[in-house]
Order: C-alpha cells, then structure tokens, then sequence
C-alpha cells in the first residue's frame, strides 16, 4: 500500500505543474482521481475524529438546505449537494494516501511539485514580460487561439493557484532535500504575473503568506492556534462587520471610490447582507446565491458572506469550527515546516475565500484539498535521503508492496 500511495502522489505532482499554469479547472478531477485510487488507505483516527464530524455535519446540513433553496440545478451533475457527497470521502481518501506513501516516493513527490512549480514561476515571469505570449502560442498550436485580453485573465487566474501552493510546494522541496530557492521563482512569478495582468489579491496573500508563516515558524505552538480563532471569527462576523462598515459609511457620508471590480463585490456583499437578515437562522439554502441575479451574480464573492446566505448560522458555526480544528492541527512545540506551511497556504486560500471565489467551485475546493496533501507528504515522516543501497530496496519494496498493503 505505501508504494502504491506514493506512485500516486508522485503522478499528482507531475501533473500539478502544467494544470497550474494552464488549467486550474482540472484539479478537481486530479485529486479526484487520487483520492479514488487511494481508496485502499482511508483511515479515521482519533486525532482526525472532530474535523471529520465537523465536515460531515457541514454536508449533511447543506443537503438539507436544499428542501427551502430557490435555486435548482437542471442536471444531475450540477447538483451541489451530490458533488460535495463525492469530494469529501475522495478528498480525505487523497490525504491518507498522502500520509501512508512511502518516504521515497513522498520524497520525489515533493521534488517534482518544487521543481515543477519553481519551473511555472520562471514561465509566469516570461508571460508577464510577454503579455501572455507563451499561452497564447500554445493555443493557437492546439487549434484554439484565444485574445490576449482574455489570456491575460486565464493566466491571472493561474496566479491564485500558485499563491496558494509555493509555501506548501517550497517547503516541501526542502523536506526533501532541494534547496530553498526553489521559492523565488515561484513567490516572483505570482507576484510579477499578478501585477501584470491585473490581479490585486495573489499580490496581497503572497505577502500576508510570508508574515503567517515568518510567525508559525517563530510561534508554532500559538501562532497556528491564533490563526484558527481568527479564522473562525471571520467567518462569524462577516456579516457584522459588512453591516457596520456600511453603517459607518452612510452615517458619515463616506463614498470611496475604488475600481469597478471592488466596487462590484462591495455591492454583492451589501445585497448579501439585506438577503442573510431575511432569514438569519435557516439560511436561503443551498447554491441558493445564484437566485439572486442581478442583486449577486453566482455568489457574494465572500465565503463568509456566502456561507451565511445559504446556509445560515448552523452552516457558519460547522464552517468556523472547520478552520479552527484544521489550523489547530498545525501547532507545534517546535518549529516544523509542515505546520509552518501549511498556515501560510491557509492564509492565501483564506484571503481568496474573502474576496474572489465561491465557496463550492469544485476546482477551488480540490486546490484546498490539495495543499492539505502536500502538507500530509511532508508531515511525521522522516524524509531523510536514503544510502544507496536502502534506495534499492526502497524501491524494490515499493515496486512489490502494489494493492498488497
């Protein structure tokens, strides 16, 4: 079972690079497909016990929610509800193959992703000095150009999945012995392509990622424990403090003038606050935000926000418990570069859940799973290089362990 998982993770960091720069839609059927072959290994300890009640309790109660939403899907496989009653056992499958692959296949695994998305830095800063002209040509190759207008935004949205994974991705290079920069390219090029093609948030996780994880390193026991709470306060209070700020504004006469982007959300989230003191308790229910056109297109682009409006204040106590018992995971006596990694990605896949993506996009929810593999790969296993001859039989073992673990 070890090296069977450990194939796994490896084939996943192969083609975590390419998705990365090119199509961030293709990570939910990846870990998908990872978790489902990783089936073999689901396991529920007792440490994992309170963010698996947690999580099941948030599934449960938005299938409820479904009986009172507005919104219903035309098809099948645009049913909220069945999706995440697929990803959750196949998202926590891919994390215990992670954790039960074998340290050498966990150590290439690691060496791939670091050099594979140190590789993507370096293309996203061609692109940014290009305007996208790498992209484009490769579009245009496969018989599908595209306007440079809109391959600066599909790269743009390249920037986010980076911003999430190099704090993860570097640590994990160096937990298997590649050196720490491997980071910059990666760091440089979300923070250049961000800039370049429009994009203000990834410029602004890069940089809270750094002080979150300059923090859990130099505080691991109360640093990932303080995140935690405040996580769990953010999405408590969002619609609270949204309705303070704006109180504050009218009370004042306040009119800031921000870009038509912010502006927009500032407007969804006003909506979503007048919508969430309909029905404060029960929530309108699920996906319900997409019934609320032209108030709100799709979704608040606010998780916080979001979780209320549907799914109320049962949803938003199961979702802050959520971030709390995972980011309390992460505390440590001493300093540990999974934990301290792992709080950093967190703070970036926090910062977008603020104020970018919908909380049930698949591909938004299979890049959190993601990163939560990754720090499972690095995570209570010595990744020590191997003598030359435990390599061989490393490898020996693993070539015959198959489905036998």
């Amino acid at each position: 079972m070890e090296g069977w998982c450990g194939w796994v993770m490896v084939g996943a960091a192969v083609l975590t690079p390419p998705l990365a720069w090119v199509g961030p839609l293709g990570f939910a059927p990846l870990l998908g497909l990872v978790g489902l072959l990783c089936l073999p290994a689901f396991r529920l300890t007792d440490e994992d016990r309170p963010i698996a009640v947690v999580l099941l309790a948030v599934l449960v109660w938005a299938a409820v929610t479904t009986a009172w939403s507005p919104y219903r899907p035309d098809d099948l496989d645009r049913s909220v509800a069945l999706k995440l009653a697929l990803q959750l056992p196949l998202y926590w499958s891919a994390w215990c193959g992670a954790r039960r692959a074998a340290p050498a296949l966990r150590r290439l695994a690691l060496s791939v992703l670091a050099w594979g998305l140190a590789i993507v830095g370096v293309v996203m800063l061609a692109e940014a000095a290009t305007g996208g002209a790498i992209y484009q040509a490769l579009r245009a190759a496969i018989g599908d150009p595209t306007r440079p207008d809109l391959a600066g935004k599909n790269l743009a949205q390249g920037t986010f999945v980076l911003a999430v994974l190099w704090p993860v991705a570097a640590a994990g290079g160096v937990r298997a012995g590649r050196p720490w920069a491997l980071g910059l390219p990666m760091v440089l090029g979300t923070a250049t392509a961000a800039l370049v093609f429009l994009a203000d948030a990834p410029v602004l996780a890069v940089g809270l990622s750094l002080l979150v994880g300059a923090a859990a390193w130099t505080w691991p026991r109360s640093a990932p424990r303080g995140l935690g709470v405040a996580a769990a306060a953010y999405v408590l209070l969002a619609p609270a403090v949204t309705l303070g700020m704006r109180a504050l504004g009218r009370g004042f006469g306040l009119h800031v003038e921000a870009p038509a982007s912010w502006a927009q959300r500032m407007d969804y989230w006003s909506h979503a606050v007048d919508f969430i003191a309909e029905h404060p308790l029960r929530g309108w229910g699920l996906d319900a935000s997409r019934a609320f056109s032209p108030a709100i297109q799709l979704h608040p682009h606010n998780g916080s926000l979001q979780i209320w409006l549907e799914l109320g204040a049962p949803g938003a106590i199961l979702a802050a418990l959520v971030w709390l018992f995972v980011l309390r995971r992460l505390s440590r006596e001493t300093p540990d570069l999974a934990a301290t990694a792992g709080a950093a990605s967190a703070t970036a896949y926090l910062v977008f859940a603020a104020v970018n993506f919908g909380v049930w996009q698949e591909w938004w929810l299979a890049l959190g799973g993601l990163a939560a593999v990754v720090v499972g790969l690095m995570d209570g296993a010595d990744l020590t290089p191997a003598r030359a001859a435990d390599r061989r039989s490393a490898a020996k073992s693993s070539t015959s362990a198959g489905f036998s673990g």
